[in-house]
């Protein structure tokens, strides 16, 4: 029997989905996908409840930071995506600084299951966050995978691999950094026509 996959934003209404998906541990070390968006002294001192709270507080205050990717019915993947503006920390990196002067919705962050890990989750929720930002104005959308020369544990990756931005039709832009690209998806339509 086939599998149902559907996406939805991040919002109070699915906050308990993204909570179980995450887990005790808040994805990575008690991450809760806020990284980008705090100094880094910031986001140490909120290490796993502190960020939990942050993150639940943006959601609460009517921000959506992402899309869960549901299949039948059950979130298996997250990925974060927003104006790039948000992600403080972003501003502070020399790898990934600013291509241009152009408006640029960022995708940060990746969690996928680890029952639904290799079997491409990562490409269709990478999709659902472009779909996203496009309804919410965006016509660029940027990401910073990493060039793997050698397998990392999920861990490590957790920006995304070069493969799954170039499944979903982004192009490499620049790169400051061997295994760093900066990646966009540009002026999309809805029906996945360019402009």
């Amino acid at each position: 029997m086939p599998r149902t996959q559907t996406w939805k934003p991040l919002t109070p209404e699915t906050w308990n989905d993204f909570e179980t998906l995450f887990g005790p541990r808040g994805a990575c070390g008690g991450c809760w996908c806020m990284t980008w968006r705090l100094s880094r002294a910031e986001f140490r001192a909120n290490e796993g409840a502190g960020n939990r709270a942050a993150m639940r507080a943006l959601v609460h205050a009517g921000q959506q930071p992402g899309v869960l990717l549901y299949e039948d019915g059950r979130a298996i993947a997250w990925c974060a995506v927003a104006p790039r503006e948000e992600y403080i920390r972003l501003g502070a990196s020399k790898v990934w600084a600013p291509v241009d002067g152009k408006k640029v919705w960022s995708v940060s962050c990746f969690f996928v299951d680890k029952k639904a890990r290799g079997k491409g989750v990562s490409v269709e929720v990478l999709k659902a966050a472009v779909e996203f930002a496009r309804s919410k104005g965006a016509e660029i959308v940027e990401g910073y995978p990493q060039e793997l020369k050698e397998k990392l544990p999920p861990a490590f990756v957790w920006m995304g691999v070069m493969p799954t931005f170039q499944h979903a039709g982004f192009h490499e832009v620049a790169r400051r950094s061997p295994k760093k690209p900066i990646m966009r998806s540009v002026g999309l339509q809805p029906g996945g026509g360019k402009k």
